[in-house]
């Protein structure tokens, strides 16, 4: 990464804007439910978690409600997986503006991490909504939601400019994605606290960045206490790491992107 990399980000802004808007428009273009979509797939998927981890397998929840437990963790899992299925695959389905019109081509996975929040918003509005009804009163480091959704951003944008570059070159990266993201949710404490685990699971868990800003920002809302500050360092500098590897296999296969999408 340089100056220059972020100056044509700059630049071209006013066009980010313009992509991540259109990303919006077309996801829920002639679906009945529209942008309640949006809650409704992280909601099920908690009743199921609810049903199956909570009531069944008896799996702890910190003392906080099983259904607000997971669907707090589901809400940012949401964002990011989907994130990630779509931006791996935003060179190719863009391919007739690729090879027409020249704009730093990071944009265009950089627009689906951005158009992802807003399904984040309508989710997060309805957390809000749990957490009145479970009466569960965020406390002082509900001020730290922002520094882990901001881990979570730049985590979406650094796997994503890896994955769709790649997806160029090889197009098995769009078979093979459902199944990495079906595998890393499992690896992520979504359904189980950190506390859950063994210490030698916990050395491996520090491996996976979403698991520490995951549990980051479950315990920013909840001031559980449980705050793991070696988890969320080891996630900010493996964020870091892949933020620059991904932004340099970016920088040197995107002038090829034109010739083979």
């Amino acid at each position: 990464m340089n100056s220059e990399w972020f100056t044509d980000f700059w630049r071209y802004r006013e066009l980010l804007y313009f992509l991540a808007w259109r990303d919006v428009k077309v996801r829920y273009k002639q679906a009945a439910l529209g942008a309640s979509w949006a809650v409704i797939q992280p909601l099920l998927t908690m009743v199921i978690f609810t049903l199956f981890f909570g009531r069944l397998a008896r799996v702890p929840s910190d003392g906080i409600p099983y259904p607000l437990f997971s669907f707090c963790a589901l809400v940012p899992w949401t964002y990011f997986s989907t994130t990630l299925s779509q931006a791996g695959n935003s060179l190719v389905s863009n391919s007739s503006l690729i090879t027409k019109v020249y704009f730093p081509r990071a944009l265009l996975p950089a627009a689906t991490v951005l158009s992802g929040l807003v399904d984040f918003a309508m989710g997060s509005t309805f957390l809000a909504l749990m957490m009145i009804y479970y009466r569960v009163k965020p406390g002082w480091s509900f001020f730290l939601v922002p520094f882990f959704l901001g881990g979570m951003i730049l985590l979406a944008f650094s796997v994503s400019m890896i994955l769709a570059a790649m997806n160029v070159r090889y197009r098995d990266v769009k078979y093979a994605l459902p199944f990495l993201v079906q595998i890393w949710l499992f690896v992520t404490p979504i359904i189980y606290p950190i506390a859950f685990l063994t210490p030698k699971m916990k050395r491996f868990l520090a491996f996976n960045p979403m698991a520490g800003f995951l549990e980051g920002f479950r315990s920013s809302l909840f001031n559980t206490g449980h705050m793991d500050w070696s988890l969320v360092g080891t996630a900010v500098i493996i964020t870091t790491i892949l933020l620059v590897i991904g932004a340099t296999y970016f920088r040197r296969t995107e002038r090829s992107f034109a010739d083979i999408v």
